[in-house]
This record gives structure tokens, sequence and C-alpha cells, in this order.
């Protein structure tokens, strides 16, 4: 079996990734700002660690590709992303609640996951509506595809796949391939 860091190194994405002074000179900065950090995460320029990090946890070996954005919204909102993940460019993560991303997930570019919406009763206005928050749990094994969104309280299970621009509204079993408007299965990994 190979090590954590051999894995690290034999993908297409990470083999081509240069760990230079200026990832280690961010990796720094922001490890005294987070919850707990893991070793050798890679972040890109422009990546915001946003409102409370002190919420959020980072696995071993992660890459923060450019633009990307992880927030937790607020004093008890938890974010927790595994060792071995991926999280693409300009790629959105907004835990009001809880946000839980297994090891060795890739998440595409341009993916966006929120774990709250907004209250819509009718005579009360919209901004003066309270969120409704429920947890999002993506397993170990995932891939994202580019432009994905992952709406509150659902779960999906280890090696599932889902497709590009899909919107998931609910639970996705593991190794199944979910995709369109709502989500719904397509097909299985084999």
């Amino acid at each position: 079996m190979l090590s954590k860091k051999r894995l690290f190194m034999k993908s297409q994405l990470r083999k081509h990734l240069e760990y230079k002074d200026k990832h280690k000179r961010r990796l720094e900065k922001q490890k005294n700002r987070l919850g707990s950090c893991g070793d050798h995460v890679w972040i890109d320029k422009n990546v915001k660690l946003m409102r409370f990090p002190e919420n959020i946890h980072l696995g071993d070996h992660l890459v923060l590709k450019e633009g990307a954005k992880i927030c937790s919204c607020n004093e008890q909102a938890q974010v927790s992303i595994g060792d071995n993940t991926t999280f693409g460019y300009h790629s959105f993560l907004f835990s009001s609640e809880s946000i839980s991303i297994g090891a060795d997930c890739l998440i595409a570019p341009f993916v966006y996951i929120v774990d709250s919406d907004h209250s819509i009763e009718l005579g009360t206005k919209i901004n003066q509506q309270p969120n409704q928050t429920s947890p999002i749990v993506i397993g170990d094994d995932v891939w994202i595809g580019t432009g994905a969104k992952i709406l509150k309280g659902v779960t999906i299970g280890d090696g599932a796949v889902i497709a590009a621009g899909a919107i998931v509204m609910s639970d996705v079993p593991s190794n199944k391939i979910y995709g369109g408007i709502p989500a719904k299965e397509i097909a299985e990994r084999k």
C-alpha cells in the first residue's frame, strides 16, 4: 500500500503542482487562524478562508485552488475537509451549520456547496426571514463535476460521482452517478 505522501505525488494533478516558498508562506499564514490544518496543504493565490476560520478543519495534502472560498458563516458553523482532497478553482463552500467533505475527493471548478437557504413564508419580507439549515456530508472518494451545486441536508455516499452542472437536493447513495436538475441517478460506477 502506498503511503499518503506517495499517493499525493502519484495523482496527475498533484504531480504537476510545484510546492514553492510562496505556498509554504500562505500555509503558515493560515495555520494559526484555522481550527486545525494538516501537513502539506497547497493554498493557491486568492483563496479565502472566511468569517470564523477557527471552525475550519483541513486534513493533510489538500489542494485549495485559486479563487476558492470556504466560509464558516457563524460562531457555531463547522467545516471539515479530509486528506488528499482537491477543492477546485473558484469553488464556494458556505456553512451555516456543518459541512463535512471526506478524504480523496475531487471538487471541480465553480462548485457551490451551501447548507442553508431562506424561509419564504408569505407576509414577511424575504430578507427578514431566518435561514433554514441542515448539514451536508460528502463521503470519501467523491467526484463533484464543474458547476455542480450541493444544497442543504444532502448526504453523498462514498465513491459517488456528481455530473457537471447537477443540482443535488437529495441524498446520493455510494458509488452512484447522479446528474441533472434536480439530480437523479444516471449510472453506477463499475
